[in-house]
């Protein structure tokens, strides 16, 4: 079985454990309203560089783990929810300021907002309501 050897702060890169997950739950708990309350990543690539950040490994995250919430959606799973952890650089409780894990970089010195290329991605995908679903590991 192919697996993305990406590996994030917080773990091994595997949408398509969403994917089996969410149809799981669905089965075994007898079709329930789900919500998907965090999903989001570091990858300790948030460097400010010309006034842009430049994070194609969270970009790709979350088109790899939308596309499996789209393909649950379509096996019949009810998923009504999900949110993208997190919307803005954040204190983490494990890692301090030290990681960061939103669309959005926070300067925490100036506390200027700079949209990161995943939140330009994200942006583009909600106005499209809709992805542009790639070929993957579990197609």
């Amino acid at each position: 079985e192919n697996k993305d050897e990406t590996w994030a702060t917080n773990g091994e890169v595997y949408p398509k454990g969403l994917y089996e997950l969410l149809l799981r739950l669905d089965k075994e708990y007898d079709h329930p309203l789900l919500y998907i309350t965090e999903n989001g990543a570091s990858f300790g690539e948030d460097e400010l560089m010309e006034g842009k950040v430049h994070d194609e490994n969270r970009r790709s995250y979350l088109q790899g783990h939308f596309e499996a919430a789209h393909r649950a959606i379509n096996k019949g799973v009810n998923l009504k929810r999900y949110y993208v952890w997190s919307c803005f650089d954040n204190f983490e409780w494990v890692f301090g300021y030290s990681r960061r894990f939103g669309l959005i970089y926070v300067d925490y010195k100036t506390q200027e907002r700079i949209l990161k290329d995943s939140a330009l991605w994200y942006r583009e995908t909600i106005n499209r309501n809709g992805l542009i679903i790639k070929e993957t590991a579990f197609g």
